[in-house]
């Protein structure tokens, strides 16, 4: 049977899995959604009782029936190299790639409508609270007074964008940053804003979880910057998961129905590990190469599995 991977070209990430899928002789396709039509082919038939369906590629044909998993890495947009590129003509290619594979009996890593769901920000503060984590106190909100009420409470404040997305084109990320509690909030009304109290940290902590194995990694932090993202600042350590913890990232993950999910944390000088967010297709490639800790290998064996085991 076969792995299926969409992915970009130039993924470090997807290749080190790549290459471990190889090195265990398990037969895969991978592809870009971007690439059809063109490049990428696809045919399915729904006759009587039966479903039988095809994709091709460069290389090579696979029957949708041989598939054993799909890991939806990093795909690109559907029909976005097409010669006569249209949103019509995307939303086809979507429908009909997406479509097709829900129709099998593959484990999805993780499924389309799970991860749509499990990117809102909003969603995953309240699965983070209902699973036990620690969570700074957030407010999202259009209202200025309410900001400035919650200004006033919590005082140590620092604002993030909902969707982690920055409106430029190119989409870029854009910085935690730290605000005054007597700032103008008057521009909250323009748009949704998220304030949140702000943790300061001793340490940033990304916890990979694949199928209930946790491969936590900590990072010292520097007590001058917020959002340590945009800083080098030293290399990752593997790091124990408090027992509490672990208890949480499990219940989150069930709740979610997430196969694989990178939480990030703050760790505060008590040790308390904060809960920031779970990025359900987040890089992992630059914590295996700190810490020499097995996920890329991880993942292999679950793509691997037999998908009615």
């Amino acid at each position: 049977m076969t792995v299926l991977v969409l992915t970009c070209e130039e993924d470090l990430t997807a290749d080190m899995v790549v290459a471990v899928l190889n090195d265990l002789g398990v037969p895969l396709v991978r592809l870009d959604p971007a690439d059809l039509p063109g490049r990428v082919d696809l045919s399915a038939d729904y006759v009587g009782n039966d479903f039988h369906g095809y994709l091709r590629t460069d290389e090579r044909m696979v029957s949708l029936s041989s598939l054993r998993s799909v890991w939806v890495r990093r795909p690109g947009t559907p029909a976005s190299r097409a010669e006569e590129r249209s949103t019509w003509l995307t939303a086809e290619s979507e429908q009909a790639l997406y479509g097709m594979l829900a129709s099998t009996r593959a484990r999805w890593m993780n499924h389309p409508t799970v991860a749509g769901r499990a990117r809102y920000k909003p969603w995953q503060l309240r699965i983070a609270q209902q699973s036990g984590f620690t969570v700074p106190a957030t407010l999202i909100t259009s209202f200025p007074a309410v900001a400035r009420q919650f200004a006033a409470t919590y005082q140590d404040l620092v604002v993030k964008s909902v969707s982690g997305k920055h409106p430029d084109d190119p989409p870029m990320v854009l910085p935690t940053t730290r605000i005054s509690p007597d700032a103008d909030f008057t521009a909250v009304a323009a748009g949704p804003t998220l304030l949140q109290e702000h943790i300061r940290k001793w340490a940033d902590i990304r916890l990979t979880c694949v199928d209930g194995q946790l491969f936590a990694a900590r990072k010292e932090a520097d007590l001058e910057v917020v959002d340590s993202r945009f800083v080098e600042n030293g290399a990752w350590k593997p790091a124990e998961v408090p027992d509490q913890v672990r208890r949480s990232v499990l219940a989150y993950m069930s709740t979610a129905q997430l196969a694989y999910g990178a939480f990030d944390f703050a760790e505060d000088r008590n040790g308390t590990w904060w809960f920031l967010e779970c990025n359900q297709g987040g890089q992992f490639a630059f914590i295996q190469l700190d810490t020499d800790q097995p996920i890329a290998q991880a993942i292999a064996a679950w793509l691997a599995a037999d998908p009615l085991a």
